[in-house]
């Protein structure tokens, strides 16, 4: 063997990071600027108080959190299976579980062919972030592999007939 056998694979999505982190900084700083001003600007029909300030920050702070909260894929796999956290819900599944992983040219991100024929989106795995997804699905793939060789078969399951 010219390689040792990949042991394990962690990705996560590093540009929708990146960007998820600048747009909540940018996205509290606003709502701050806005309730500092707040006081300071009235319409003569409505007279802002401190509580509309604090509300707006808090407003802020929820919105840069949601906004955070994006960033949330990840994606962990070994010998005995796979973890996908995604925006909502996280599946763990056995390699058994698992007929392929696809990642195509024009696809966003990749997924998880399953044996019951679903599909199930990897969101840790995105285009954008280029060699580093590449290496996440080959380790994947790999490890598929591996399980697939070594008729390592966890209870996995099976589609009603």
């Amino acid at each position: 063997m010219s390689s040792p056998a990949t042991t394990t694979v962690t990705a996560t999505p590093r540009r929708q990071r990146i960007m998820c982190g600048l747009m909540a900084a940018v996205i509290f700083t606003v709502m701050l600027v806005v309730s500092i001003l707040l006081k300071t600007h009235t319409t003569g029909v409505i007279a802002f108080r401190t509580s509309d300030q604090v509300a707006t920050t808090g407003l802020g702070i929820a919105m840069a959190a949601a906004t955070v909260y994006l960033s949330r894929a990840r994606v962990d796999a070994d010998a005995s299976g796979v973890r996908v956290r995604n925006i909502v819900g996280t599946h763990t599944l056995p390699w058994s579980a698992v007929r392929a992983v696809r990642f195509d040219e024009n696809s966003p991100w990749a997924s998880l062919l399953l044996v019951d024929d679903d599909e199930l989106s990897v969101l840790a795995v995105q285009a954008a972030d280029g060699e580093r997804a590449v290496r996440a699905v080959e380790g994947m793939r790999t490890l598929l592999a591996a399980s697939r060789a070594d008729g390592v078969r966890s209870e996995a399951p099976h589609p009603a007939t």
